[in-house]
């Protein structure tokens, strides 16, 4: 799929890094975006990630071929509820949100039959937020999760399928359950607890912490905002991946007390085993080669 008009509601890393994305691999690609502050969206026109600009995502939305929801998930039910009626019969609707059943569900409620939904859940970006971190390669090698339902037309998710690898994603694909689950325990949970590690240092223990801390608590710098409503909007998924983790740091608690060194030295190292497996798939799928 090659959209000739691509709106992208929010142009911020992600949004901007879509258009400056599509743009490379297509040069009829007319790009137009949304966004609450001009001066961003005159940003993202002078890196070249836009070439239309709109602080209304009626206007924004309006004949586009293919429009891509890149706001916090919490305002994607009110814009979808916006843009409904301006929408051309035969555009595709998707996103880019952390959470998937909360926009299908909207989708299906705020959308005309005449156009076609399905979720997309890009794992790119990166804690940095504003459109002069986008960059057109940002989806190189990345991971694109979509997530149809047994309504979703099959050719709309073989069209987005197609828009998402010319910008060089991987694709797979699950329901909106399956994904929340999932993700919550490999994202939303990591990002919690990493804020939780900042927010519970002391200031003289920050003076001490160097590069380990960093790299652990990197995405704890990523957007409030933005981050709220993905875990609300995913509760009950991160609930459980709590109880989970408490059960797992309960269990090392015990050893502590028992002063288990041989079963301390066998959590850490199965652990670092799984890791050590997890990271070599990983750059193999990255680098197939």
């Amino acid at each position: 799929m090659q959209p000739r008009r691509l709106s992208i509601l929010g142009v911020g890393l992600l949004g901007g890094s879509i258009g400056l994305a599509s743009k490379s691999v297509s040069s009829d690609c007319r790009v137009v975006g949304y966004g609450h502050r001009a001066e961003s969206l005159k940003q993202a026109m002078e890196v070249g990630a836009i070439d239309e600009m709109a602080t209304d995502p009626t206007v924004a939305a309006k004949g586009a071929d293919l429009v891509i929801l890149c706001t916090p998930v919490g305002a994607f039910s009110d814009i979808l509820r916006q843009i409904s009626p301006v929408l051309h019969p035969g555009a595709i609707i998707t996103d880019v949100g952390s959470t998937k059943r909360s926009v299908v569900e909207a989708a299906a409620k705020q959308l005309p039959a005449s156009v076609h939904f399905v979720g997309s859940h890009p794992m790119a970006g990166s804690e940095k937020r504003g459109v002069e971190f986008a960059r057109a390669d940002l989806f190189k090698g990345a991971l694109c999760i979509l997530t149809p339902t047994a309504k979703t037309n099959p050719s709309t998710t073989k069209q987005l399928k197609e828009f998402w690898q010319q910008l060089g994603m991987r694709l797979t694909e699950m329901s909106p359950e399956d994904h929340d689950r999932l993700v919550a325990d490999i994202s939303h949970l990591p990002h919690a607890v990493a804020a939780a590690l900042v927010a519970m240092q002391s200031d003289p223990a920050l003076k001490l912490a160097g590069r380990g801390f960093l790299d652990a608590t990197r995405i704890a710098s990523g957007d409030g905002g933005l981050w709220r409503d993905i875990l609300l909007d995913n509760r009950d998924n991160i609930r459980a991946g709590v109880e989970r983790l408490q059960q797992t740091l309960a269990s090392l608690l015990e050893q502590l007390d028992r002063k288990d060194a041989e079963g301390l030295r066998q959590w850490l190292d199965a652990a670092a085993a799984k890791r050590e497996n997890w990271a070599r798939q990983k750059l193999q799928e990255l680098n197939p080669e």
